[in-house]
Order: C-alpha cells, then sequence, then structure tokens
C-alpha cells in the first residue's frame, strides 16, 4: 500500500509541471525556457517553524534580477454622446429660531420698597450723511428708611450725556458731553459721640446736624481713531467737579497713541498729559483753605516680538510730576513688560509682567469710590513702583475657561479712606464733622495678592462665573492697611427658563476690614478725644436675584431683589446698608 500511493503522488507531480509549462509556453511562445528534471524523494511534510520577533530595520537577502518589460500604451479617444440629465439637487432644511429683532433705543423704568427708584432712557439716530447722535439718562434715587438712624439717609443720583460722531474705514471720531448731579447724606453718626447725653439735648444736637451733601460734574470729551496714520488714536477730557461746600476742582486729560514701523519691527509710543487743579473752602478744622495742583506728563515707547508661541511686549515708561500748589517736582521711571507664551494653544497660556504708572488721585475719583468722604481731603498722586505678576489662563473645556495670578504690588502714597474724629474746635459745625465722615491717608504699602477666576458657558441657555482675590498688605506708617479687605468673592449664575422667562442670581463676599473709631468725653465734647481705638468690621455677602419675562420683542417685565439674605451689614463704618430691596420694572425697546 505504501508503494502504491509513492507512485500516485510521483504522478501527480509530472502532472503538474506538465500543466505548467504548457501554461507558460502558451503566455511566450518565443521564450525557450528549457527543459528540467524534477525528482520527488519524499511526501511534503508541512511543519511550523518557530516564532520570532520582526526587526525594526529588516534585511533582504533576495536580489530582483528579472528583466523589467518595456510595455508601450495607445490610447484611442472619441466624443460619447450622453443624454443623462442629472435631477437637480434641493438642499436639506435646517431648523433656526426666529432671530430676535435688534433695537437702537430703550427705556427702563423700575420701582420697589425704601422708595427706590431706577431709570434709563437711551436713544441714538443715525443721519443722512453718515454721523450718528445719542444720549443717555439716568436716574437711581431712594427715600431711604435704614433702621435705627438718627439721619436722613436717603439719595438721589442723576446723569445726562450727549454724544455726536463719525465712523468710517480709515477714519472715527466723536465729541461728547455730559452732566451729573448727586446727592447723599452723612448719616453714619457714631452713637459714642452722645450716648451719656439726656434725651432732649440728644434730639437738639441730632436736629442741628445738616447731614446733606450734593455733587456736580461737567465733563466735556472727545477721541479720533486713524486708520492708516502715525497717529493711532487720541482721546481728551475735561472735568469740572464740585460740591455745595465750595468745592472746586478742574481736570484735563490727553492721551494720544502713536505707532509705526521701524525695521520690521512694530512701535507703539503712549504719551499722557494729566492736569488738576482744586480747592477745599476749609481745612477740616475749619480754618485754613486747601489748594492742590499737579501736572503729570509721561511717555511709554514700547515694542512687540512675535515668535511663533511666544509674543512679548518691551516697554518704559517716563513721567515728570509738577507741583502748582505745594509738595516737589519729581521723575519717575517704570518698568512696561509684558509676555504670554502657549503652553498648550489656546487650552493653557501662561503669562507674566512688570507694569508701574504714576496714577492722578483727584477728589471726584475719591468721592465715586466713597460717597461719605469729607470736603476737607489731601489730594496727591501715587507712585505704583511696579506691579510684577505671573499667571495662567486658558481652557479646561471648550465651555470653561480659567484665569489664576499672583502679584506683588509696591506703592507709594497710596490713598486709604479712615473715619474722621470730632475736630477740637467749634469752628467747623457742619454736617460731615461729628465722626460721620472720612478722610484719606497716604502710605507706602506692598501688596501680595492671588486671584482665580473660571467661567463657564454651559450652553447658550446657562452661564456661570466665579472669582475670588486673596490680598495681603504691609505698610510703613499706618497701624493698618484700612478699609483694605484681605478677600473679596464673587459668583453668577444665568439662565434662560424658556423663550420668554429667564433669570440670574448674583452673590459677593468682602471679608473684615479695619477702621478706627472715637469716643468722645462727655463732659468736654466735642473739644477732647480721650479715646480712639482700632474697630474690626465684621465680613458680609450680599445674594441678589433677577427673573424676567420677554412679552414680545419689544417689552419685558422683570422683577429684582438685592440683599435678599437681608444681611444688616456695614460697607463703611457706622454706615449700615437697606435690607431687603425688590424692584419691579419694565425694559421696552423701539426704533425712531
Amino acid at each position: 500500500m505504501k508503494k502504491m500511493k509513492i507512485n500516485f503522488q510521483y504522478k501527480i507531480a509530472i502532472v503538474t509541471v506538465l500543466l505548467g509549462t504548457q501554461i507558460t509556453f502558451a503566455q511566450k511562445k518565443d521564450e525557450n525556457i528549457g527543459t528540467e528534471v524534477v525528482n520527488v524523494v519524499k511526501p511534503y511534510t508541512p511543519t511550523i517553524s518557530d516564532a520570532f520577533k520582526v526587526k525594526e530595520t529588516p534585511s533582504l537577502e533576495d536580489d530582483d534580477n528579472s528583466k523589467k518589460e518595456n510595455i508601450q500604451y495607445n490610447i484611442f479617444s472619441f466624443p460619447v454622446a450622453s443624454t443623462f440629465t442629472p435631477s437637480k439637487g434641493k438642499a436639506a432644511g435646517v431648523d433656526k429660531g426666529k432671530q430676535e429683532k435688534l433695537y437702537s433705543n430703550y427705556a427702563t423704568l423700575a420701582a420697589g420698597n425704601y422708595g427706590n427708584i431706577n431709570a434709563e432712557l437711551f436713544v441714538t439716530q443715525t443721519l443722512e450723511s453718515g454721523d450718528y447722535v445719542g444720549a443717555m439718562l439716568r436716574h437711581l434715587s431712594s427715600q431711604g428708611g435704614i433702621k435705627d438712624l438718627d439721619l436722613d439717609d436717603k439719595f438721589s443720583n442723576s446723569s445726562i450725556d450727549l454724544t455726536y460722531g463719525s465712523k468710517s474705514r480709515n477714519l472715527s471720531w466723536n465729541a461728547d458731553l455730559g452732566y451729573q448731579h448727586q446727592m447723599y447724606n452723612w448719616y453714619g453718626l457714631n452713637p459714642l459721640f452722645y450716648e451719656n447725653f439726656i434725651p432732649a439735648d440728644k434730639d437738639a444736637f441730632i436736629k442741628a446736624i445738616d447731614s446733606k451733601q450734593t455733587y456736580q460734574t461737567i465733563s466735556l470729551g472727545g477721541r479720533l481713531a486713524l486708520g492708516e496714520s502715525v497717529l493711532k488714536e487720541a482721546t481728551i477730557k475735561f472735568n469740572r467737579f464740585s460740591d455745595a461746600f465750595s468745592t472746586g476742582e478742574n481736570r484735563l486729560v490727553a492721551k494720544p497713541s502713536l505707532g509705526f514701523d521701524v525695521m520690521d519691527e512694530k512701535i507703539k509710543v503712549d504719551f499722557v498729559f494729566d492736569y488738576i487743579n482744586g480747592k477745599f473752602d476749609k481745612d477740616y478744622n475749619g480754618i485754613t483753605e486747601l489748594k492742590y495742583g499737579y501736572t503729570n506728563v509721561g511717555m511709554k515707547p514700547s515694542f512687540q516680538i512675535n515668535k511663533d508661541d511666544l509674543s512679548v511686549n518691551l516697554g518704559v515708561g517716563f513721567f515728570y510730576s509738577m507741583a502748582t500748589e505745594s509738595g516737589k517736582n519729581k521723575f519717575f521711571i517704570y518698568p512696561n513688560i509684558t509676555a504670554s507664551y502657549k503652553v498648550v494653544g489656546d487650552l493653557m497660556v501662561a503669562y507674566a509682567g512688570a507694569e508701574g504708572a504714576l496714577k492722578q488721585n483727584s477728589y471726584q475719583e475719591f468721592v465715586q469710590e466713597n460717597f461719605f468722604v469729607s470736603p476737607t481731603l489731601g489730594i496727591a498722586p501715587t507712585d505704583q513702583k511696579f506691579d510684577i505678576y505671573v499667571g495662567l489662563k486658558g481652557k479646561l473645556a471648550n465651555t470653561i475657561g480659567y484665569n489664576i495670578r499672583g502679584s506683588l504690588m509696591n506703592e507709594g502714597g497710596k490713598p486709604m479712606f479712615i473715619s474722621n474724629q470730632i475736630p477740637f474746635s467749634n469752628n467747623n459745625k457742619n454736617g460731615y464733622t461729628y465722626g460721620n465722615s472720612f478722610n484719606v491717608v497716604y502710605d507706602d504699602v506692598k501688596t501680595v495678592s492671588f486671584y482665580g477666576e473660571l467661567k463657564a458657558d454651559f450652553s447658550k441657555n446657562v452661564s456661570f462665573g466665579v472669582n475670588g482675590t486673596f490680598s495681603s498688605y504691609t505698610t510703613d506708617i499706618q497701624e493698618e492697611a484700612w478699609n483694605l479687605p484681605a478677600l473679596q468673592l464673587g459668583a453668577n449664575l444665568d439662565f434662560n427658563i424658556t423663550d420668554k422667562w429667564y433669570a440670574g442670581t448674583s452673590v459677593f463676599f468682602v471679608g473684615e476690614r479695619k477702621d478706627i473709631n472715637y469716643k468722645n468725653d462727655p463732659v468736654s465734647f466735642p473739644l477732647t478725644i480721650i479715646l480712639s481705638e482700632t474697630k474690626t468690621l465684621d465680613s458680609y455677602f450680599d445674594l441678589n436675584a433677577h427673573v424676567g419675562y420677554k412679552y414680545n420683542d419689544r417689552l419685558t417685565f422683570f422683577v429684582k431683589g438685592n440683599n435678599l439674605a437681608n444681611q444688616n451689614y456695614q460697607r463703611w463704618i457706622n454706615y449700615p446698608v437697606q435690607g431687603v430691596q425688590g424692584l419691579l420694572g419694565a425694559n421696552y425697546k423701539f426704533d425712531f
């Protein structure tokens, strides 16, 4: 049987060789490949070889020595008539919401408890020449009503701003005119001044205090921007600020900015001209007149370097301050260096900088920060020697952005608010001389701060944000960094409930601050101060919320609530704020 099997396999092998030879001759008859005798020794026995790792660079042992054939192609083309007509495509339908109409003008009116009224009116119109004109009117007032106050606490703030301008591709300009009237009361009377009074004397004492103060501001300014010019932009603004105690302050600020190329480098030069002059009718003791005046001139040249993911701005600031009333003329040099580097594209951007500036302080700015200052302040500029910071910003996801930063700031002559004491004489019995107003003191202050911010737009209907700042202050002369909080936090959430309803909420937290509290001797009052102590003002938080209903494209109704937690906190010493406040109002949009 074994011999028959071998003969059968021999026959199969011979037949296979003959078939292969025949096929080869059929493909190419003119090539003689010769004959070959095949001897089969034993039948084919397949085996599996051992596994091995493939080398990174395999070695080739075979050489291809076969002769390549030259093949010639001939293409015969001729036109073919086609009767095929493609059918016209139809764009797929896309569901899109109704686009909200935009209006150029609006009016808002709201009213609530405490006699609070909030009103705004904005109108603008494009003229036939392409120019435009606009106006904004604002009013915010309250009739007061804070519990346990002996003085009136009502206030009002009204303003009107007019603008006329033109905007084209290479030129835009506008001229502005504004007027503002503000009224406040120094209602934060220190109860320690009259705690030992008999009721009759107390009533007479309080009745004699006129705590009302009014402020007026007249402003005139303009802006010019040129596209194809060395002068890129220039702004100028003049303010006249006055109050009910014959205080007058004039300020003129001009800021032209130049830009040009030098050897393929973009050079920018910013100029600053800041003039201020003013006077207070009397000092805090009602004896002498106070005058102040400074002219600050500055130049800040800089150029930018951009290379791949790195962007660096190198500059320096030169300032010269001239004291026109009292003080010395001084020259200052400040760093003006910023840099950013894209570590991971827009997902992570590192940035750093070292900047400084000469800041002009003014009575008007102090009033807007603290309405209860006395009209007897010392006004002087602040020398911000440097602000060195480093940070990281970017995105955690497509809809979540972050920003963290640490900084070290050194300021010479930093202003801080501190409560006033009772004057040592009876010459000045104005409404701010009963420990119910604030003075400004200056000191060299170093500030180390850390800031963090997170913003998220979860969808077009929901947005969220949270931020916080921690600061540590080191003073040179003053015992404390008066009224400067170490911790500030804030958060907000806005969302659309439906196409018609929307809502939002916000909360902010302010940490402890320090101020001075005074107590007078009831026997020698108000001539002798027997006690002054540092008082820590409690931290506080304020919760606010609003809900709105869009009746149509033009009309929207809303409800707002402030201090919803009813926190009876003090923003300034002896100055409590209003409790829960509610406003009901409407907003109407229109076109002419």
